[in-house]
């Protein structure tokens, strides 16, 4: 209010002109509850303060939140922006009633309240000092709750809309509220008495019926032109008072565009102001505002304005476009007021001036394109009406590089693999196709630049991994294609031999050699049939290893096999082997020799045993020629006293009969010894009348002394037979 009578206090002195940047208004303060006044527990809850401040300037202001009428938060801000309080995850504690105050430069405008609850109690009784006002000027109620004690919350109605709220701690409130419309005001009150947690409400007070009487006073707003309007057209607006007579004081006139404040102005002069117009919108509304105290009195007009030309849009030709590459950009405005300006007379220009495009026509500008991003704007201007187009932004496309082709891991003969392809340069997106020889396989792929494209393959032979290849295209004139795929295969394990050389002979050294057919490096293991455990494990880059058992035994007889596997991580095991350790040579000699040695001995043992028996059965034969046959136990003795004497030779006994020349004597080692006794022609022995002789000597030597035995002494004393 201050301001206000400062500011019309500069106004009627004409001594300068009236600094515009200084003088603001507050046209109005909302408050609003969202989402809603009455909402559930947990129930995210926002105060927005709304405040229309019409100024030149960007000001300061400071924002007041009541609850209750107790200050609850306040912040400075200079930003246009609605002032949000939160509530988040509202409780009962958080009911109330709530307002918004904005204060700018001593100026201040409270909101209306707005509640989250309503609760009330016996009837209250409310007065005011008068029942006729005018408008600007307010009326003084009391509202009285006879008979009640406590905390009370008060609350005023106008035509049952609640303006005003008041706390005491008595049970009556007095305010003066400020009535601005024209016509009956129905106001009556409520109270609240809080109890602890809980709230009573009362009934409804009686009604009190204040009229509130019109200014004779009013704003008054003309525009010329008012039909027809183009932009670029002069504008003269108008604001001033009607019914103005020197008793009305403390008057001020505002002259405003939306919340652009253009002029201000006295009681005593007119505000007239002259502008061209431009098209921001559509249509264009004006206010004249008249102040009288805490009354605001507006009048509002509208006008159309029709655009000159629209707003330029500026596009490339290509669509895209790739680094130093020709283009085109073209720089129009689809609307043109022709009744009012030529084609000849709009003009456009690019933005920045150094554009690296050389005009080709109107609006149309051809070059090429740069390596690095850059931004163009358009300008295009008509009988000083400038408008600019949005900015496009030209990031021109980098040429797809040649792929390259790989593999994510060791691709293994027979089992799905993945094949990856992938451009280092070149904008996206990136077309990757894949090929085996000149059959593509499957669809394109489409991707972002910096991700690979894949697709899953299986393949049987080797040699097909070299005809995989990989093409990229990102919309540029040439597809690129990599290189044939080139990398290892791993084929799997088959075929396990186990092979064991030399022949397993004790004491040797024996090798048992695992070879397989697949890709090195191959892990081989051997294993010994009754054992859990491998006996070795190596890994070779060959396809073959062996294992060494040096010093055979008998101990390492036994079932064999071996296990092999590579990075296809497949094991194969080999067929059983059966080792059987045979005897060394030089003990199969030894063994040979003693054998022959015992049986050389059995032999002569045999002999000696046969030739002993031999000569007691030839003994027994002469025995029965010459002599009578002993009793057993004289034969036994006979025996027993011949195999513990000395050997003697025995002499053939002949008959006086012609010598036969074919008999050959046999021999027993160096000695002639003859056993056979001739017999007579028909087989009984040939007796001699005095017997026969049983030894001589038939060698020509001198007859040893003769030996006999204790059984042919009875002998002794027969001839001697002569040849």
């Amino acid at each position: 209010m201050d301001l206000l009578l400062l500011l019309t206090s500069a106004l009627l002195c004409s001594c300068g002109p009236v600094n515009t940047e200084s003088v603001f208004q507050i046209a109005s303060v909302t408050l609003s509850i969202e989402p809603r006044a009455a909402v559930r527990r947990n129930t995210n809850v926002t105060l927005r303060c709304q405040a229309s401040v019409i100024s030149l300037a960007q000001l300061n202001r400071e924002y007041t939140l009541y609850k209750d009428n107790s200050v609850i938060y306040n912040k400075n801000t200079s930003s246009k922006e609605d002032f949000l309080y939160h509530l988040p995850e509202a409780r009962v504690s958080n009911n109330g009633r709530y307002k918004c105050m904005v204060r700018i430069m001593g100026q201040e405008m409270t909101s209306k309240s707005e509640k989250l609850t309503v609760t009330g109690m016996s009837p209250p009784i409310l007065h005011a000092d008068k029942s006729r006002t005018t408008e600007g000027e307010g009326v003084t109620v009391r509202c009285l709750a006879p008979g009640e004690t406590g905390s009370f919350f008060f609350y005023f109605y106008d035509n049952s809309s609640e303006i005003h709220d008041e706390h005491r701690n008595t049970n009556q409130a007095e305010i003066k509220l400020p009535l601005s419309d024209i016509g009956a005001h129905m106001i009556h009150c409520i109270y609240k008495v809080f109890i602890m947690s809980e709230s009573v409400t009362s009934d409804e007070s009686n009604t009190v019926i204040v009229t509130v009487e019109e200014l004779s006073i009013k704003p008054f707003l003309e525009i010329s032109p008012v039909n027809n309007i183009y932009e670029g057209d002069n504008l003269t607006i108008k604001c001033s008072i009607l019914g103005f007579n020197q008793s009305h004081k403390g008057m001020n006139l505002l002259l405003n565009q939306g919340t652009n404040l253009l002029s201000v102005g006295n009681a005593t002069a007119a505000i007239e102001y002259n502008m061209m117009v431009e098209a921001t919108a559509p249509t264009l509304s004006f206010d004249c505002r008249l102040t009288v105290k805490n009354l605001i009195k507006v009048d509002t007009k509208t006008i159309r304005v029709t655009e000159l030309f629209s707003v330029p849009q500026l596009i490339m030709s290509p669509p895209e476009v790739f680094q130093m590459k020709p283009m085109t950009l073209i720089c129009k405005s689809q609307h043109v007021a022709l009744e009012r300006v030529n084609k000849e007379d709009l003009t456009y220009s690019l933005d920045p001036a150094e554009h690296f495009l050389t005009p080709n026509g109107a609006g149309i500008f051809s070059g090429r394109a740069l390596k690095n991003e850059f931004n163009y704007t358009c300008i295009a201007e008509a009988k000083g009406i400038r408008k600019r187009s949005g900015t496009l932004t030209i990031n021109p496309k980098v040429p797809v590089s040649v792929p390259s082709i790989r593999v994510a891991d060791w691709p293994i003969l027979g089992e799905s693999f993945r094949i990856f392809c992938q451009s280092s340069k070149g904008s996206g997106p990136i077309t990757y196709s894949f090929w085996k020889g000149k059959t593509q396989m499957g669809t394109p792929i489409i991707k972002s630049f910096g991700q690979p494209a894949y697709i899953s393959v299986v393949i049987n032979d080797v040699k097909e991994i070299n005809l995989f290849t990989c093409k990229a295209n990102n919309g540029g004139e040439e597809e690129q294609q990599s290189a044939a795929l080139d990398t290892a295969v791993i084929e799997p394990i088959t075929n396990p031999i186990l092979t064991v050389i030399p022949d397993p002979v004790e004491g040797n050294d024996l090798y048992l050699i695992c070879s397989v057919q697949g890709t090195p490096p191959v892990t081989f293991r051997w294993f010994r049939h009754d054992k859990e455990t491998p006996l070795k494990v190596t890994t070779s880059l060959s396809n073959n290893s062996n294992y060494q058992i040096t010093g055979l035994s008998k101990e390492y007889s036994g079932m064999y096999y071996c296990e092999a596997d590579n990075r296809a991580n497949f094991k194969v095991q080999s067929d059983l082997v059966d080792v059987e350790v045979r005897m060394a040579l030089w003990k199969k000699a030894l063994i040979g020799g003693v054998l022959l040695l015992v049986a050389s001995l059995l032999i002569m043992v045999s002999c000696v045993l046969y030739y002993k028996h031999r000569r007691v059965t030839l003994s027994s034969a002469v025995d029965s020629v010459w002599s009578e046959r002993k009793p057993e136990a004289d034969i036994d003795e006979e025996f027993s006293t011949v195999s513990i004497e000395p050997e003697v030779e025995y002499t053939e006994v002949v008959h006086p009969r012609s010598a036969d020349p074919d008999r050959a004597p046999q021999k027993k080692g160096t000695e002639t010894v003859y056993t056979e006794l001739q017999n007579s022609p028909h087989g009984a022995v040939d007796h001699h009348d005095y017997g026969s002789v049983k030894y001589a000597e038939l060698n020509g030597e001198q007859p040893e002394t003769s030996q006999y035995h204790a059984g042919v002494d009875d002998y002794s004393d027969l001839p001697v037979p002569v040849d």
